[in-house]
């Protein structure tokens, strides 16, 4: 499990808790999970899933993240998973990721993963769509209609149950 940067800490956000799937609890995608209390505590804190303690996104461990990509703020959420880079939309802001400052920054992700095999994918509902390494960012084209496949949230920050050479 990664470190947590200095200063940082979920505060008030919970979409952890709302975007992945959640297998071990019987949570779907974009939904609240059943124990998530409206003040975005986790009723079960103290006996919540090993995969649910194991998971920080990517703005909780990565100190070079800026403040825009807190989660709540920038209405997405950020991990790795492998060659992946993994952006969770919330579907309540569907644009969030075409937008300044994202929009460059997802684009210059895909660009640095690149040349070893990574690849950035944004998850927006049901509807995958992986981030070519281009000037714009966005590539609207057949990868737009890729299908979300069933994930599980699991441990250290991973989602379980798709091959991400799908999406390659």
């Amino acid at each position: 499990m990664s470190a947590i940067v200095a200063g940082r800490s979920c505060d008030s956000c919970s979409l952890c808790c709302i975007l992945p799937d959640i297998d071990a609890l019987e949570k779907p995608a974009n939904t609240v999970c059943r124990h998530c209390a409206p003040e975005s505590r986790c009723l079960i804190y103290l006996d919540r899933p090993q995969l649910c303690a194991d998971f920080h996104c990517a703005w909780m461990t990565d100190g070079a993240m800026t403040a825009e990509w807190e989660p709540s703020r920038a209405h997405m959420m950020v991990y790795s998973q492998g060659p992946q880079i993994t952006v969770l939309v919330d579907p309540a802001y569907p644009e969030a990721h075409r937008q300044t400052p994202y929009r460059e920054q997802l684009a210059q992700w895909a660009s640095s993963a690149a040349p070893s095999g990574g690849f950035v994918i944004v998850f927006v509902g049901d509807t995958a769509i992986k981030i070519e390494p281009r000037s714009h960012g966005i590539n609207a084209t057949a990868h737009d209609s890729i299908r979300r496949r069933d994930r599980e949230l699991s441990g250290a920050g991973t989602i379980a149950g798709s091959d991400p050479k799908e999406f390659a």
